[in-house]
Formats: C-alpha cells, structure tokens, sequence
C-alpha cells in the first residue's frame, strides 16, 4: 500500500475535501506547538497542503519546535511550511511567538516520566496554562490522551466524553491536568478550545500496530494481558485535530479520537502471523478491562477515518517485510499501571 517513506509521507498529509471546505473558512494564521514530534511534521504539512487546496496561500503555518532534527525542518521549509526555533519550557517567555488566530497544541511529556513527576506536571500542565494566556483571543485545539479515562470493561464500548475522568498515575493525572488548564481559559477569559483525547495514532513507522507485528515477526511471546485496544490512522487523527479548530468553544469541546473498533490484541497477532508467515506466541492472559474510548461523537462531525483497521494491517505487514524504516519508539500500550 505504501511504497516507500515518502509515499507514506504523501499520504499521511493528503487533505480530504471535508478538509480543504472547513479550512476555507479559517480566520488567521496557524501556529502548531510541538510540532517537531512524531505526528507533528505530518499535520503541518497536511495543513499546508489543505490551505493551498481551499485557496488559502494567506494563511501562514508556524511549526513551532526545539527542531534537534534539522532534516525533518529543512524539509517543512520546502514544503512551505514557515519553522520557529523555540524551546516551549514551562519557563519560556511565550511572547516572542508567531501571533495566531489557530493553535494546534501538541506540546506533551510521557515517556521516562514516572522518575520526574514534578517536570512531567510542569510541562503537561503548566506550559498548557501559559500558552492558554498567550492565545488567548485564538482557536484552539488541543491535544490530550484517553489517558485520562480508567481501564473499563472491553465488552463497554469505552468510555464517552460525558464519562468523568478516573486517571491512572502521574502521567495521565497531568494530562488530566493541562485539560483543566484549557478549560480555565475558556470559561475565565472564553478562548475556544477543543480538546482532543487520543489514542492510539498509527502509521507504518511506529504505533501499536508497528509494536505487536514487529513482535510477532521476531518470534518474540507478545504479552496479551492488556487485550483489547483501540486505533485509528493517523492521517484522520491530524484531519480531527485540524478540523476540530472551526468547532472550538467556550466552554471548551471533548472529543475522543480513535476508530471506531475494539481490537483483540491476540487477533491482531494472529492475523499479523498468516500475513508475516510466523506462528505468534503469547504470555499472560487477557483482562477484562482497558483503555478503550467511543469517538462516535468525533466520527458523527467528521466521519470515519479514511482507512479501515484491516488495511492499516495489511499495510504494516507489508511494510515489515519488505524490511522498511521503523522508528524504533514503542507505545508501551501495555502497561496497565500508568507508569511510563
């Protein structure tokens, strides 16, 4: 399905035409915050490619980002993608950013947190109370995780956005935290904001499904107690994210971004075996909850994501096997006690 990185890459940021009508109709230009991560660079070129395709070239995009990798900003910069250096500490004097009508804020600290809880609070939730102060007059979507949700019963459907917040552990109390700090500022000084809880965004570089074929594939025994899991494309993730700006409100917007599928983690592994011609192994034994969220509000607004469960599959056992890139950054979907 993708032959090679950079098709990926032109798929990944391939508007939609419900994408190119709504950002037709956005007021100012768009700063992304954070946006040197893995669905970063992706969304800034999606949203660049969707300005120009609504006739929008006056819109400016701003890929916000400390930029350690200097390829991936050279290649924005051609892109037409306009790139700021800045270290997005929870100390930083914000005001010497781009001025904005649009925010995308993906700024977030997860991994090797557990050992540094108090600079995980400070960036997942302080940082998100000073941008929230710097734009305030601007439209905001922000990015959050379902996280923030307890480990519910895989026969549930997930959780919905009117289930309240029950977080395992610092990480996901932080995050729970920064979406207070949005929330403050719309209902204090009435910034619209829209807050996005995701999980899990995968593409063929890296994700959950990355994670359980490449086990599978090394003959490794993929441990199943965390059973069930949802996902979704992560080009329809950055559509959402993008889309969701022309749907913030005060009081802010919940919305949860996943597929719409509860996936056994055993069958995906299985499926993965007769694609990659390897018998999968298992350890441990199912449980009956998880992490698992209902975005049927999110694919009421904006549909379903353009790629089902069962091509993102078979796109990723092609992808290992013809031995592509991986980047090597697991999810660590498994852990069920919130410390990551």
């Amino acid at each position: 399905m993708f032959e090679s990185e950079e098709d990926l890459e032109r798929r990944l940021a391939t508007p939609s035409p419900g994408l190119v009508a709504d950002l037709a109709h956005i007021d100012g230009d768009l700063v992304v915050l954070g946006a040197g991560g893995k669905m970063g660079p992706s969304l800034c070129h999606l949203a660049r490619r969707g300005l120009d395709a609504a006739g929008r070239s006056d819109v400016r995009v701003f890929a916000v980002s400390r930029w350690s990798d200097h390829e991936v900003e050279e290649r924005l910069r051609q892109r037409g993608v306009e790139t700021v250096r800045f270290d997005l500490s929870p100390d930083a004097d914000l005001s010497a950013l781009p001025d904005a009508g649009n925010v995308v804020y993906m700024v977030g600290a997860k991994f090797g947190t557990a050992d540094r809880p108090a600079t995980t609070w400070a960036v997942n939730t302080f940082l998100a109370a000073a941008v929230a102060r710097r734009y305030a007059d601007a439209r905001i979507a922000a990015f959050s995780t379902g996280n923030v949700y307890p480990l519910v019963p895989v026969t549930s459907g997930g959780c919905t956005e009117d289930d309240p917040p029950d977080p395992i552990g610092e990480y996901a109390m932080s995050c729970l935290g920064r979406e207070r700090a949005f929330e403050h500022a719309s209902l204090e000084r009435g910034t619209r904001v829209t807050l996005l809880r995701l999980n899990y965004a995968v593409e063929m570089r890296y994700g959950v499904l990355a994670d359980i074929a490449s086990t599978v594939l090394a003959g490794e025994p993929l441990d199943i107690t965390t059973g069930h899991v949802n996902v979704v494309w992560q080009g329809y993730a950055n559509e959402v994210a993008l889309r969701s700006l022309l749907h913030a409100s005060s009081p802010a917007l919940t919305l949860n971004v996943t597929g719409p599928e509860t996936l056994s983690v055993r069958r995906l592994a299985e499926r993965f075996g007769k694609l990659l011609d390897v018998t999968p192994s298992f350890v441990g034994e199912e449980a009956p909850t998880a992490l698992l969220s209902d975005a049927s509000r999110c694919h009421a607004l904006f549909g379903y994501p353009e790629l089902s469960v069962g091509a993102l599959v078979e796109a990723q056992a092609d992808w290992l096997r013809r031995g592509m890139v991986l980047w090597s950054k697991p999810t660590k979907f498994q852990r069920r006690d919130g410390r990551f």
